[in-house]
């Protein structure tokens, strides 16, 4: 199981968080031994089908670049222009070669971790050039496994030489004996043969290096509960601090709430514990009252308070300001099945308003759905 340098045991799996900020500094799986399998991979069989061709234009670029009148001999600007254009033609005859492998090491590179570019990664770190730093790297298990798999690569090669070498010693004797032309052509064969069987012997090495950096990656990316733990308060904040910003927005909250209860046209009351400002705004378009401000106790009672201040009628209605508390919110319209009782409350408060009557009915038993009504 891995540690961190606290020594704490790293147990949990990485967050989404940790994941992202890793990438952003490029510390993804990497595979360099799959990279170059697959590059020599390629690059073998391009000169397998390929290689005929490429040296037949190779040759006809060389001669004729040493084939050349006397005039070329003479006169520098046309030797120049004969040289630039040999050139050319094997700039051209290599161009597709090159391409290829471009795209085959970027292909390969991304293959295990995916695609990233971080620039991060390129920025200079002193860090680096911490002598005691680069001696644990030095001793570090990541150096052994390097070490280890240089050493198996070393062996794996040597034997792969020594047996193509023994399986093709007749060809190799037959060079010396057949003509140029016929013996280049051969030892192009044998060279290609080699180089391909070489390469096939980088999968041995490919297969175990590519799960292996998949998997200590994994396990340099794990945590310890007390980083889970710090990460959490660094995104979501900590509870205390959390509770705080909470109070501090209900706080807010209210103090605009009781900005807008001189703003009511009648407040429904328990007559205590609750306390239910409305507003009908007819010529302002609203389809029905909503609710401005709401609390039960010492909340109830500034609101009751702000209402005698402002001469806002106060009418007592015990089971309509419950309901109307459990089954309304702040700044929406009250709930449809009350608008019928909220309706006989406010004609006459507008009729109180406009002295056609001289006092208010009794509202305390007013009818509530029994769906809403909720117990004192």
């Amino acid at each position: 199981m891995a540690e961190n340098a606290d020594g704490q045991e790293k147990s949990e799996s990485p967050t989404d968080k940790k994941l992202a900020d890793a990438r952003k500094k490029g510390q993804v799986p990497r595979s360099k031994e799959l990279g170059t399998l697959l590059i020599m991979l390629l690059s073998a069989m391009w000169f397998l089908w390929l290689g005929p061709d490429m040296i037949n234009d190779f040759v006809k670029t060389t001669t004729g670049g040493l084939s050349f009148d006397r005039d070329h001999a003479f006169d520098m600007k046309k030797a120049s222009d004969l040289v630039f254009a040999q050139l050319k033609s094997a700039l051209w005859m290599v161009m597709p070669f090159m391409i290829a492998m471009l795209m085959m090491a970027v292909l390969s590179n991304i293959l295990v971790g995916g695609w990233l570019f971080s620039t991060e990664v390129m920025a200079p770190k002193l860090s680096k050039l911490n002598p005691i730093a680069g001696i644990k790297r030095m001793f570090s298990l990541k150096a052994l496994v390097e070490l280890l798999k240089a050493l198996l690569k070393f062996v794996l090669m040597s034997v792969i030489a020594v047996l193509f070498i023994y399986s093709t010693l007749y060809e190799l004797r037959l060079l010396g004996t057949v003509e140029v032309m016929v013996g280049m052509s051969n030892a192009g064969d044998l060279l290609v043969e080699a180089f391909l069987v070489m390469t096939l012997g980088l999968i041995v090495i490919a297969v175990i290096d590519a799960p292996y950096q998949l998997w200590h990656n994994a396990e340099e990316m794990k945590m310890t509960m007390q980083e889970v733990k710090d990460e959490y308060k660094q995104t979501e904040g900590s509870p205390e601090i959390k509770g705080r910003i909470r109070r501090m927005q209900r706080e807010m909250a209210q103090r605009r709430m009781m900005q807008d209860v001189p703003n009511a046209d009648v407040i429904i009351t328990n007559p205590e514990h609750y306390a239910v400002a409305l507003q009908y705004d007819a010529t302002g378009g609203d389809t029905a009252p909503k609710v401005v401000a709401m609390g039960i106790d010492f909340l109830a009672a500034q609101i009751r308070s702000i209402a005698v201040e402002n001469n806002i009628q106060i009418v007592r209605s015990p089971a309509l300001a419950r309901a109307l508390y459990y089954n309304s919110e702040i700044g929406e319209v009250i709930p449809r099945t009350l608008f019928t009782s909220v309706a006989q409350i406010l004609a006459m408060v507008y009729q109180l308003r406009a002295k056609k009557i001289s006092k208010l009915d009794d509202f305390s038993n007013l009818p509530v759905p029994a769906d809403l009504k909720q117990s004192p």
